[in-house]
């Protein structure tokens, strides 16, 4: 038991980042739920004792911390949330196992190939700019296929509801648009992929995501701040 005077920490805890696509996931997740939670923000450049506590082996966030238990990776942790909640609201996964594997794969390819092109893009790792924008329109037009099966004419990839991809692909929404921004190129085209560019207009406008969805403009800021950050750190090498 505490001491009088101590406060105890909540039994739900997530130590992430505001521009960290990865941890939004998990904000949305818990929204969804209707999980109260703590945000525990971490400083670029500068990890926290219980970031590297918490996740000794990547060192990264995001991590749920539930009931003091660490669960690191942003995926695991939706999973995670869906298991433990599952009588609070609509389930994240399908209950259909197919389905489900389904949703997971297309998820792993979001983070595999979009993921990588984005910070090319952005300036933050060196690379093509051309070849970025060509794999994330590629990436985009599989996803904009997927979409058709997957939602089978309904809002969501997920359906009526936001379900797991939605969340996975949704992440990155913010930064696909700070992208385009600094690089000078459009990737998310109305013209092209008309079914992703509708799904992403209700997808921002989700109760669970409008209000953890970073504007634009403050992704861009913190872009040209985090590159800053890595250079002085390249520099100290």
């Amino acid at each position: 038991m505490a001491s009088s005077g101590e406060e105890q920490p909540a039994a739900v805890r997530v130590i992430g980042g505001w521009a960290s696509h990865y941890s939004i996931r998990v904000y949305v997740a818990l929204k969804l739920k209707g999980v109260e939670y703590e945000f525990l923000q971490e400083v670029v450049g500068n990890k926290s004792e219980l970031l590297l506590k918490s996740n000794p082996v990547y060192k990264k966030i995001p991590v749920l911390l539930h009931r003091g238990k660490p669960i690191p990776e942003s995926m695991v942790i939706l999973q995670y949330i869906d298991e433990v909640w599952a009588s609070n609201g609509l389930a994240i996964l399908p209950a259909d196992p197919y389905a489900r594997a389904v949703e997971r794969f297309w998820a792993q390819y979001v983070d595999d190939k979009i993921a990588p092109a984005s910070v090319v893009l952005r300036g933050v790792t060196s690379g093509d700019k051309d070849e970025a924008a060509v794999q994330v329109s590629t990436a985009l037009q599989h996803l904009e296929e997927a979409f058709v099966k997957c939602s089978q004419g309904k809002s969501y990839f997920g359906g009526d509801n936001i379900g797991f991809l939605d969340i996975v692909l949704g992440s990155h929404l913010g930064w696909l648009k700070a992208a385009e921004k600094i690089a000078g190129v459009k990737v998310l085209d109305e013209s092209k992929f008309p079914e992703l560019t509708a799904w992403a207009d209700r997808f921002y406008a989700h109760h669970a995501v409008r209000d953890v969805m970073p504007e634009t403009d403050k992704l861009v800021e913190f872009n040209t701040y985090l590159i800053g950050v890595l250079k002085a750190k390249a520099s100290k090498k």
